[in-house]
This record gives structure tokens, sequence and C-alpha cells, in this order.
């Protein structure tokens, strides 16, 4: 019979007809039936009266598990080879950061200093690999004492360089031969961080830092940040200080930052726009961090402008070896290029002290349209809509925008959100989005959280897993510190995590095509950013604990993106023993497991059990150096056998 079959089928489609392909064809074919059924469904729905729902839903669900399990058969139909477990990456990529290889960027025509910009069209096709951590690398240390005592083997920093490193070696200590030492908060501050963030306060006409809140000041953009210690001290004053730095091939800001349990990435002050809106923070600090703000006809401190709210601060601190350095520190000097640009933009020199200087940008719009000729323009109305690595333009935006409201002081910290604040920042953050909506969407993620935090257990993936809800003793409060919500929407995730008292800080991120929400997010002083999730995201590698996303998959399904190609940057961008959880649409989440697998997670689907079509998938990123080298060398002599025959 089987022969018979066979004969016939080579009659119609050829001889030796892969049996993949037979059942791509089958499938083929009862997808065609129930699209076909799907649109008599609704031809017949719209006639009926509503009487037959549990039929409706039953054919639905039975429908979208024909859709993956055609997914499934398809991914089969392409071959073995292209279903087994990925291979691992060479060790020159253990540090691989996408988007940001000048030598590529140079071969590609980028000149001008485009080629140290963000260049992701360059690493298009790149190689399907995971990247693996180094060899000594070692799970960071729980929250605080990860934030003073990092391993040395998990950043791209040999003790060499460390030791040649200059000014590093004065913030920093060697502890032993693998470990790196940041004096901590309690009184061991060498470095004077301490005192330098309370030199600005009395420079705002504060008695202390501890002020900042109080002040208007919760959300710090901090500039070339070294190794985060400024931004680790105002953290520890409940102000959210975001780091950015340009890429490094070795030693990064960025990356110790992050090591360290801090808010950070990778961005640039060179050609293009940061991934912010206009009037986003109240503070902008720039120590010594190495731009020449006149350079590019001052598009450089236009971008400042641009992100910096009404009667928000730019504090500069430069040396004498920086530009402006002893130029600016001597007194009745001539005008500096400073000096003479700032009124152009409405600011005003607050305060000046040693090597820093504060300006405060005005909180009178009417300011741009009564100053002298000769002035820095006005950008056309909507110009800083949804910035997402814009050129850099040489006008003054947000002057227009709906959001342009004086910062003002907080009686409250971040873990007390209340009615009358999201008064405030919400209705003039987003067009469309009221007190109501916010409060409705924390209430949603409180629960949410709650559950989520049960899972992230080993327990889930044994035999007997853990159910959402369940009795067990739950994780420590700081099992995980550097969260990424990839799918923000309000922020709600971020505000449950505060009020639960959890140890971290959050990285909101806003898909390019998603609802607008990063205003109110910001507003709210959290954390968070633009991003096209079809691109890599800029960070180094192993930089967070907990990636999550809420209906990303199925926002998606209708982009370019290839889903592959975004969950090989999640396993990059997260760290071993990290874990990702995944709410979506039923056939989203079984797709999601087929490349949880792929890229060797550990994964299980968890069914709501609340009637809805919604799943959860939770993973966690196995760290086993040992394991995965024979992983490797086996991956790589079944490469060899097939080669071979």
């Amino acid at each position: 019979m089987r022969s018979s079959w066979s004969n016939k089928l080579s009659l119609i489609f050829g001889p030796r007809l892969p049996l993949n392909w037979l059942l791509l064809c089958l499938i083929s074919v009862l997808a065609l039936i129930a699209v076909l059924g799907s649109s008599s469904s609704n031809t017949f729905d719209s006639l009926t009266p509503i009487s037959v729902p549990d039929i409706y839903i039953n054919y639905r669900r039975l429908k979208e598990q024909a859709a993956v399990d055609y997914l499934e058969l398809r991914s089969l139909s392409l071959g073995a080879s292209r279903q087994r477990e990925l291979g691992l990456c060479g060790r020159e990529r253990e540090n691989y950061v996408p988007c940001y290889n000048v030598s590529a960027n140079l071969f590609a025509g980028f000149k001008d200093g485009e080629e140290f910009d963000r260049q992701c069209e360059v690493s298009r096709n790149r190689e399907r690999c995971l990247v693996r951590p180094p060899k000594d690398y070692k799970i960071p240390l729980r929250w605080p004492a990860g934030r003073d005592v990092i391993w040395s083997g998990n950043v791209k920093i040999t003790k060499d360089q460390f030791l040649s490193s200059g000014s590093m070696t004065k913030r920093l200590m060697l502890l032993e031969e693998n470990q790196i030492a940041f004096h901590s908060e309690d009184g061991l501050i060498f470095d004077g961080v301490k005192d330098y963030s309370l030199q600005i306060a009395k420079m705002l006409g504060l008695s202390d830092d501890s002020q900042f809140l109080q002040a208007g000041v919760q959300t710090v953009l901090d500039i070339g940040c070294g190794f985060g210690s400024f931004g680790a001290h105002l953290v520890s004053l409940n102000v959210m200080a975001i780091c950015i730095a340009a890429y490094e091939a070795t030693g990064s800001q960025v990356q110790l930052t992050l090591e360290r349990g801090l808010p950070a990435m990778i961005g640039n002050f060179i050609t293009r726009q940061l991934p912010y809106p206009a009037l986003s923070f109240e503070m902008v600090h720039c120590a010594q961090c190495g731009i020449v703000w006149d350079k590019k006809d001052w598009t450089l401190l236009l971008e400042v402008d641009r992100v910096l709210k009404p009667g928000g601060y730019f504090v500069l601190t430069s040396s004498a070896s920086q530009p402006y350095g002893s130029s600016l520190s001597m007194k009745n000097s001539m005008l500096t290029p400073m000096e003479e640009m700032t009124p152009k933009i409405c600011w005003t020199l607050k305060a000046q002290q040693y090597e820093t200087f504060i300006w405060q940008k005005t909180v009178d719009s009417d300011c741009y349209t009564s100053r002298k000729q000769g002035a820095i323009p006005l950008c056309n109305e909507g110009h800083d809509v949804r910035s997402y690595y814009k050129p850099l333009v040489s006008c003054i935006s947000g002057t227009t925008n709906k959001r342009w409201t004086p910062i003002r002081n907080r009686s409250s910290s971040p873990h007390q959100l209340n009615s009358a604040e999201l008064e405030i920042h919400g209705k003039e953050s987003v067009v469309g989005v009221q007190p109501d909506d916010f409060f409705e969407d924390l209430q949603i993620w409180r629960s949410a959280l709650r559950n989520y935090w049960s899972l992230l257990t080993p327990l889930i993936f044994s035999d007997h897993p853990k159910r959402p809800g369940d009795e067990d003793p739950l994780p420590p409060f700081n099992m995980i510190r550097n969260v990424m919500d990839m799918s923000a929407h309000y922020g709600g995730l971020n505000a449950a995590f505060l009020e639960e008292r959890k140890s971290v800080w959050v990285m909101n991120v806003v898909p390019v095509n998603a609802l607008y929400t990063l205003p109110l997010i910001l507003d709210l002083g959290f954390a968070g950013v633009l991003h096209d999730w079809c691109e890599p995201f800029p960070t180094y590698p192993r930089t967070y604990d907990l990636l999550h996303a809420n209906g990303l998959l199925s926002h998606l399904s209708s982009e370019r993106c290839s889903m592959m190609d975004l969950f090989l940057e999640m396993d990059r961008i997260l760290r071993p023993e990290g874990w990702v959880v995944l709410c979506d649409k039923v056939g989203a989440i079984e797709m999601a497991r087929m490349f949880a697998t792929q890229i060797r997670w550990e994964a299980r689907v968890i069914d709501l059990q609340n009637g809805s079509d919604q799943r959860l998938l939770v993973c966690q990123k196995p760290f086993n150096p040992k394991n995965l080298e024979d992983a490797m060398s086996h991956h790589s002599e079944s490469e060899h056998v097939e080669a071979v025959d």
C-alpha cells in the first residue's frame, strides 16, 4: 500500500519527493480549508443570533491550534538542521555589540564621524549563533553587594588595562585578581562623589542633595558616566539616573555600569538624535564627558536642549585639560563660546563654582520669540514626535509641545504614585491617556507581578511545576536587578515592582509602532527608551536579569522582523541564569517555545486558566560552561559528519 501511494505521488509531483514537502503540502491544504471555513463562519455569524459563542470560541481555538501546527510542520519541512539547537559563536564575539562595528562601517562608506555611530544596516544577515560568556564568567553578586563588587572576568577589561587606566584607579580598587570593588556609599567615598553631589545641590540653592527630588529633579541623563558612581549615588536618593556613553571595545562605561546593576545604554552625541522624546529629563549631566559642544554648528548642545525640560538644568564639569576648562574657570574673562551660545537658546548661567557650571533652561516659551536677530530658529511643529535616531538639527524643538510644563516639586517618592500626580503628568504627557487608564493598568500588573514572581524558580521546569499563586516560598526580593520590559505600555509593571519594594530597576522599552506612551513613562520618573525590535538593542551582552514582553510577539507579527533574530538578540542581552516571561496569544507562545528550544532555554507554557486565549511562556537561560563547551564540540562534530556524508 505504502509503495503504491509513493508511486502515485511520484507521478504527480515527480520522483523522490521528500516527506517533509509532502507534509507541507498537506498542511497547506488544511490551512486553506481553515481560511475558507473562517470566511464561511464569519458570514454565518453575521446572519445568526448571538446564541452560539461557545461553538465560535471552540472553533477559533481549533483554528489557532491548526495555525500553530502548520508553523511547526512548515519549519520541519525546511529541514531538520534548521530545527536543531543553534551553536555557539566564536570566542571573538564574547562582547559582541551589533551596529557598532567601526571597521565594517568604514568599509560600508561611513565617514566624518558616522563610522562611530549606530549603523544597524551593516549588521544585517549576520551569523546566527549564541554569544557565549567569557571563560571566567561568574554569576553577578546580588544587589546591593553587586553594586560595589563585580567579577573582573565578566567585563572586557584586563588587569593590565585596569592598572594603566589612569583616572580609573582613583575610582576603583582591585580586590584579589578576579574582583573589582567600587567605593561604597558608607562613608568610603575616596573619589568625592558624595561631596560633588552636595556641591551641585548647594549650587541649586538646596541645603543638601537629598532635596533633589523635592526640587523637581527626578530623572537625570548622565552623559559619559564613567563607571556609574554618580548615578549610583543618585539612585540611593531615589533619583533615576540613566547613563549613556559611546560604544567602547574595552573598559566600557556602559558595560561596567550595567554590571553594577545601574541603568545604562549605549548612546552617542555624533550625528543623530537620542531615542528619547523632547522634554524628557530634569537634568542633563556631563562631567568630563569629552564632548566639544560647539561642533557641527552647536547641534550637539541643541540636542541637550531638546531633551531637557523647561526649568531643567545642564551641569557641565570640566578640567583644564578639557574643552573650555581653563577659560570657563577664569572669572572676568572674555565671553567663551558657551557663554555666547546659551542666551540664544534661552539658558541662563545659574551658578559657577570651581570647574562646575550649571545652566537653567527657561520656563517661558515666549522667550524664543522675543530673542534678538541671529537667534537659533525654532523647529517646525511636530518635529520631535517619535524621535528615533533622526539626524541632528540646527533648530530649537519642543516649544509648541503640549508637555511644555516647568519642572515641579515632588513631595512624594517614586514608590507612592497618586492620582493627583498622574493628573499632572498623565494628561499633559500623552494625548488620550487618563489617570484612570494608568491605575487600571497598574492594578492588573500588581496581580500579574505576584504570579510572575512565584514562577521565577527552577521548580517550574520540574515534573511537578509551580503554578501561579502556589504557597511555596517565594524567591528573594533581590534575586534579580536589571529588568527590561520590552513592550512597556504605560509602565505598569515598573510601578508594580516599586510598590512591591522589589530591588530592581526597569528599562521600559516602547516599540516604535506601538502606542506612544514613552513621554508618560519618563514623566513618572522611570527609565525608558524608544526602540525598533527589528534591530538590536544598544547594550552589551549579558546585561539584563529578566526580560518581559506582553503582546510583543503578536505586535511584531506584521513587521519585517525575523523572530529568530529577535530571540537571538534576547539571548545576547540576557545574563546566564536569567529569566524571560512572555505573555501572548496561544499561537505566538507556541512559536516562541519552538525558538526557545533552539537557543537552549528551559521553557514551559503556563495556562492562565481565566478562559482567555493568553498564555505565559516562562524561560530560563542555563549557565553551565562545561555543558556549553561540550554542546559546541558536539555541534561542530555533527556538522563535520554531515559535510563528509
